[in-house]
């Protein structure tokens, strides 16, 4: 079987400056709030438009508590409809209001060792990692979900309590990676 390492829980944040794309820069490490959620997402993927609402309110409900930051790693020359000019566009459609970043070279979500958008990586106070994984149980079909992964473990991340689930695999498409640019995976 093929495996790619997820990164460990108490990873420390891995730090990045990304753009915008309307001109902007953001460096991960930027951000305040007792807690940052970094979200590997893109404006294709059916799992990531299933589940954005529930992201934005999420980023509503805990403004000044959660910094969210959502960060598009596809090729989008082979998918257009990622492009930067069209980020900001999908952002405006959906409300986004956090910041969502282009990494260009893929080197970031290399780093997290994303696979999946919609993908979450929870960083507590400290920033370390402290929850990894899905938005919820049904990211497609919001109608359908029962289990709101995210928003229990920022809820008792705020509390200062364990989160209920750590790691839940993220349900999504896969990030599409430039041609010679995917990840090292082993065989075990």
């Amino acid at each position: 079987m093929l495996q790619y390492p997820e990164l460990p829980l108490e990873s420390p944040l891995i730090d990045a400056e990304l753009p915008d794309p309307r001109g902007g820069r953001y460096r991960l490490s930027q951000f305040h709030e007792p807690l940052l959620a970094v979200v590997f997402m893109c404006n294709h993927c059916p799992y990531v438009k299933g589940s954005i609402g529930e992201l934005v309110a999420l980023a509503e409900r805990y403004r000044g508590k959660v910094a969210f930051v959502g960060i598009n790693a596809n090729d989008y020359e082979k998918y257009p409809e990622d492009a930067p000019e069209k980020m900001a566009a999908f952002a405006e459609e959906h409300g986004i209001f956090f910041p969502y970043l282009l990494d260009e070279t893929q080197e970031v979500a290399k780093a997290y060792r994303a696979l999946r958008t919609p993908e979450v990586f929870l960083f507590d106070e400290r920033r370390l990692l402290r929850y990894h994984g899905r938005v919820n149980d049904n990211p497609k079909d919001p109608s359908k979900v029962q289990s709101h992964d995210l928003e229990a473990a920022i809820e008792a991340l705020l509390r200062g309590e364990e989160p209920p689930l750590k790691e839940a695999p993220a349900i999504g498409c896969t990030i599409k990676w430039r041609p010679g640019n995917e990840p090292e995976v082993r065989i075990g």
